[in-house]
């Protein structure tokens, strides 16, 4: 059977502009993804599909091939259509183009599923994770049944164990094998219910009755979404298990309001209206980055004239309400003052910030966090949300920065102040 690896790529993310260009070791990300691709014992050709001939030019640069498809394209899956309409093949494996280290053996599994077992019309694969993990909703989750087909897909964790006992979390990994009629018949398919809700893509073949098999991965992915996982990749091409993000750069600190820059509680008046408390250190703190030459900005998903009024006397002049997607927010913002991912730190404490983590080049969360959005930050401070926790970042972004001393004698902060000594 002739075997053909497609590895969509477009440059317009909105996540990560120009992702499949981004260098990792001075090497094109699309163009590692193509060469682990070229590993696999199982396929006999692989091609980049691409929108974007900067993209193609950097596969040709190594001697791969590349197949322009359609700008119009709503998915990946939609290229790897187009691809199937030009170059005949029996299988189709859609390697994500953000897989830079993808095992070529974790291909092969995926690719095995339907050679050996010709009832199979689509696989893919998955693995393990704790349950930290699986709240994270950026990681789609896999239920299988007892043969190995896909039960289900979701960002939620599945299974839910309603008795708190122990269960097996399996996370989905974006891999697909398609026999050539299946992948065809994508394009007929209606949009699924399921699918709109979850907003994933494989659910239109589930709810259309098509069975999924999974393999279980060799190696589990390195993806790459965010800058940040960009900095994860850089780290493990040289070996190192983490990265250290550094504060010494920050020039915007963005903070989520209810839970990190206020307590995460709400107190009301007799007319409804939401009041809020805040710690005068932390106002301190803001004070003093603001004339030290950090800018900050508070995301939020609320508004009151409460909150408008709190952040008007701290000088906050850079502040989104009513936000739905944070990480949106928090790139509008950075555009706005001039500020890359590297120079922006985010201070959250709760599942709507997780966004603004992916986002920004540097997460922390607030001491009394969940333990699963304190797994996702790049470091967990020791002060809880609205009791000294903006000051806390403050005071560690100006101590890399060699600012802090300006707070740790009275005359350097009356100097701070205007004052003359």
């Amino acid at each position: 059977m002739k075997t053909l690896i497609v590895i969509p790529a477009r440059y317009g993310s909105t996540r990560f502009l120009g992702k499949p260009l981004a260098l990792i070791g001075g090497k094109p990300m699309i163009a590692r993804t193509y060469e682990r691709a070229k590993q696999s014992k199982l396929a006999d050709r692989v091609v980049a599909a691409t929108d974007d001939e900067r993209i193609a030019n950097a596969v040709r640069e190594i001697g791969g091939e590349a197949v322009m498809t359609s700008a119009k394209c709503e998915n990946g899956t939609a290229r790897l259509v187009e691809v199937a309409k030009q170059i005949s093949a029996d299988i189709y494996v859609n390697v994500q183009g953000d897989e830079p280290f993808i095992d070529p053996a974790s291909i092969d599994a995926a690719i095995e599923v339907l050679t050996r077992n010709e009832k199979a019309r689509i696989a893919t694969l998955y693995h393990t994770i704790n349950e930290n993990e699986a709240l994270n909703p950026n990681a789609t989750k896999i239920a299988l049944d007892s043969f190995g087909r896909a039960l289900y897909f979701s960002r939620a964790r599945i299974p839910y164990s309603r008795d708190g006992s122990r269960a097996e979390y399996l996370r989905h990994i974006g891999l697909y094998a398609y026999r050539k009629e299946a992948l065809l018949a994508y394009e007929d398919l209606p949009r699924s219910p399921l699918e709109e809700i979850e907003k994933l893509e494989q659910l239109r073949y589930l709810q259309a009755g098509y069975a999924v098999y999974a393999a279980k991965s060799v190696a589990p992915p390195l993806a790459i979404d965010t800058v940040k996982d960009l900095r994860r990749a850089e780290a493990y091409l040289k070996g190192e298990s983490s990265f250290a993000p550094s504060l010494a750069k920050i020039k915007l600190i963005l903070t989520d309001v209810d839970g990190a820059l206020s307590p995460p509680t709400l107190i009301f008046d007799e007319s409804g209206e939401r009041l809020k408390a805040f710690d005068v250190r932390d106002g301190l703190g803001v004070e003093a980055a603001l004339k030290l030459g950090l800018e900050i900005g508070a995301v939020t998903g609320r508004d009151s004239p409460a909150l408008r009024k709190r952040l008007e006397i701290l000088k906050i002049r850079i502040a989104l309400f009513g936000v739905k997607d944070k990480g949106a927010a928090c790139r509008k913002i950075m555009s706005d003052v001039g500020a890359n991912a590297d120079e922006t730190l985010f201070l959250g404490d709760d599942s709507p910030d997780l966004a603004a983590f992916e986002t920004c080049g540097v997460s922390c969360a607030v001491a009394d966090a969940p333990s699963y959005i304190k797994s996702q930050a790049d470091f967990t401070l020791t002060k809880r949300g609205g009791r000294g926790a903006i000051r806390e970042v403050i005071d560690l972004v100006l101590e890399a920065q060699g600012k802090l001393d300006a707070l740790k004698t009275s005359r350097s902060y009356l100097r701070l102040q205007g004052v003359a000594t």
